[in-house]
């Protein structure tokens, strides 16, 4: 197997205080958040704005990093066919992780049986406003048109609207036609290269306000829902929760194990993108980070910028466990029986519809109802009885998804042959390794450390020191322009 080669071993930087880590401070946020919701709901609610402007401010530069990555790894690779082999092998490894977490879901709720009981009459259930409009869309929601949607009508619409399926497309295409250029090409080629340390520098200064964010999410989502939900129906949702741990240990793990990586030193590893995740209920925020941690983990740039923004929308194991648990909970609670090969064929219907809606707002109920209303079976409105409790569900959703796009990323790289699997395992395990060649001048730090000046691995020395310490003189030129490699020097 082909390996990146890993740098020789650096002298340990010390490590940022904990009380100056980003995951402390998101935590804490999102604990004060859950007290002010759960005390005082009305003041919850109204720190909704905090919450959405910061998740908006993410949003904002979710398409451009993604334009940018792809169109920077696919311009500078030699052969454009191990590119389009890199995608093939990713949309199959997705299918099959797809399918392995939809069946997670229909065991689990064919075991527990958890809607027996209820005995809901489909035609007395009342439709709020909001979910009448996502029926809506979901009964005309073909499975075919997640194909024709990937096609956008202008250049522009997709970076407006945010439609990353679009901008995957657009940014493949111009990226084999930078690659066509040539030497033509190269000053463009250099142009993104540089635009892409930007837009990661003004990440940078827009996660100092993660923990506020955070705040604002968990105090309107706790204000507004309040613990009513959970108490009602805690059960369908510690059966979720339950199965979707199991599927992370049991199924992620395996692959994990196959490549001789340990998930939990992973997890470990991302955890700033995990509180990230569970203060915004949203995955998008954490893309950025995770496409910097995993490029320094050792897998090539181009198999990052590929995968990781694809699986965003074509691998979300968690929102398919939550599709086949929540399509078999209405069906039990609305009496409607179901076969085994009337589930097999429900979970190939999900199979696609869970594509048509992806990167859509209330995609997953969108998805759910555009199951339902292809297999004809299960009554559609039943989406109300679960319509309640999704903002307790879509936590853990976006969490699973992360972690598999984490897995499916390094599994990819090893298809490839181009995992550096010591390198990955050292890198989880918090050893100081040295940067890899192609990464950007932008570090992983300055997306992840709120303390610029008490950065956890060390860029920020001042130059002077950097350059005694180097004997190098392409580093010591590094060195001064005030860029340093991250992870690999002492302050």
């Amino acid at each position: 197997m082909d390996h990146i080669t890993t740098a020789g071993t650096a002298a340990p930087a010390p490590k940022t205080r904990w009380y100056r880590q980003l995951y402390f401070w998101v935590l804490t946020a999102i604990l004060f958040g859950i007290l002010l919701g759960w005390l005082a709901p009305s003041a919850g609610i109204a720190m909704e704005p905090i919450g959405t402007t910061f998740v908006n401010s993410m949003k904002m530069l979710i398409g451009p990093i993604v334009f940018l990555t792809i169109v920077g790894g696919i311009a500078s690779v030699a052969d454009l066919k191990k590119v389009g082999m890199t995608g093939l092998k990713a949309l199959t490894y997705f299918q099959v992780g797809t399918i392995f977490a939809m069946i997670f879901g229909l065991v689990a709720i064919n075991i527990f049986r958890l809607g027996e009981g209820v005995n809901a009459d489909a035609s007395t259930i009342k439709t709020s406003e909001s979910a009448a409009k996502l029926i809506d869309a979901g009964q005309h929601q073909e499975w075919w048109q997640f194909l024709t949607h990937i096609i956008p009508n202008s250049i522009v619409g997709p970076f407006v609207e945010g439609d990353i399926l679009q901008i995957i497309f657009i940014a493949v295409v111009f990226g084999i036609a930078l690659n066509a250029m040539g030497k033509v090409g190269a000053p463009v080629l250099d142009g993104v290269q540089r635009l892409t340390g930007v837009m990661f520098k003004i990440l940078s200064f827009i996660m100092k306000a993660a923990p506020l964010g955070a705040f604002g999410a968990m105090a309107f989502a706790v204000g507004k829902y309040g613990v009513a939900s959970l108490t009602s129906m805690g059960g369908l949702i510690a059966l979720f929760y339950v199965t979707s741990i199991l599927f992370v240990v049991v199924v992620l793990g395996a692959v994990m194990a196959f490549l001789k990586l340990n998930i939990f030193t992973m997890i470990r590893h991302l955890k700033e993108e995990y509180m990230l995740i569970l203060g915004t209920s949203t995955a998008e925020p954490a893309l950025p980070g995770l496409m910097r941690k995993l490029e320094h983990a050792g897998v090539k740039k181009e198999t990052v910028g590929l995968v990781v923004p694809t699986g965003y929308s074509f691998n979300l194991d968690g929102a398919a466990i939550y599709l086949s648990l929540a399509a078999l909970y209405i069906a039990q609670a609305t009496n409607t029986d179901l076969t085994i090969g009337q589930q097999l064929g429900l979970l190939a219907v999900m199979l696609l519809t869970s594509k048509g809606a992806a990167g859509v707002a209330g995609g997953g109920f969108i998805a759910l109802t555009a199951t339902l209303t292809t297999i004809g079976t299960i009554p559609a409105a039943g989406i109300m009885l679960i319509f309640g409790i999704d903002k307790f569900m879509s936590e853990c959703r976006a969490l699973v998804n992360f972690t598999g796009n984490a897995v499916a990323t390094l599994f990819i790289a090893w298809w490839d042959r181009t995992l550096d699997a010591d390198r990955a395992r050292r890198v989880f395990a918090g050893e100081t390794v040295e940067p890899m060649p192609s990464e950007d001048p932008i570090h992983l730090d300055e997306v992840t450390d709120i303390d610029d000046d008490l950065a956890e691995y060390g860029h920020h020395a001042p130059k002077e020191i950097h350059a005694k310490n180097d004997g190098n003189a392409d580093d010591a030129g590094r060195h001064s322009q005030g860029r340093t490699p991250a992870y690999s020097e002492t302050v």
